[in-house]
């Protein structure tokens, strides 16, 4: 009796390592998910800041375009004035006023873009760090789990129940003649 209760405690032992074991690969691939949300994370964020350096640069020529003409129409008031042609040189006036409204829009929001880069680009340098880091530890965590808990011995082979190869041993045995 006290045999088969040592035996039994045994399997529960190795049903244990088992369930151990099992839930050490479970938080492996909870980890690898983890990271891999993370990186989806973190392109999420760089495909942002390309967007904005894009809307960045849209603005930028905007107003050197914008710029541009201001200086050609400034340009025709003063060729107007001094040509006495007090009519074209309103007509330029009026076209002159809307631009550097305009002008003064784009560049408030070319500032508003700027800073927006400037802070995305300063959290995202502290996540990839971040990143970095977690990754590295993920690797390590998963190449210590790898080496304490190999569930194969060898390499290919599924793993056998142990109670199987009693079985299988004991049978062998009768078959042989010998004690059961």
């Amino acid at each position: 009796m006290a045999l088969k209760l040592m035996h039994r405690l045994a399997t529960l032992f190795k049903a244990d390592a088992h369930g151990m074991i099992e839930s050490l690969e479970e938080r492996s691939l909870l980890l690898k998910q983890h990271v891999r949300e993370a990186e989806i994370e973190l392109n999420r964020k760089r495909a942002r800041a390309e967007t904005i350096r894009e809307e960045e640069k849209r603005l930028r020529e905007a107003v050197h375009r914008l710029e541009d003409e201001l200086r050609g129409l400034d340009e025709d008031v003063g060729l107007a004035l001094t040509g006495g042609k007090d009519d074209l040189a309103r007509f330029a006036i009026r076209r002159i006023i809307p631009r550097r409204n305009e002008v003064k829009s784009l560049r408030a929001q070319l500032a508003q873009r700027t800073a927006e880069s400037q802070a995305l680009a300063e959290r995202l340098a502290e996540q990839e760090a971040q990143f970095e880091s977690l990754r590295t530890r993920v690797r390590g965590e998963l190449a210590h789990a790898s080496d304490t808990c190999d569930p194969s011995p060898w390499r290919g082979e599924a793993a056998v129940a142990d109670e199987e190869v009693e079985l299988e041993l004991l049978k062998r045995r009768h078959a042989e003649g010998g004690q059961p």
